[in-house]
């Protein structure tokens, strides 16, 4: 939880509205889009995104150097 406490967002592959991590995510008033396949296969650790929790959009801004 302390992690999600730091995230400025959240992007997770499973899930659905009242998920545990939506409701955290509405709770905090952290923008989160849930139910996003291959999520973790798509976004690499490091990268840059902006997430339009409104609509359920993720874009990949920046991909990681690493």
């Amino acid at each position: 939880m302390y992690l999600m406490l730091a995230a400025r967002g959240i992007v997770v592959e499973r899930g659905c509205l009242l998920s545990r991590t939506a409701i955290t995510g509405r709770k905090f008033g952290i923008p989160t889009i849930v139910g996003v396949p291959g999520a973790t296969a798509r976004i690499t650790d490091g990268s840059l995104i902006e997430i339009d929790g409104a609509n359920g959009r993720v874009l990949v801004l920046e991909e990681s150097a690493s």
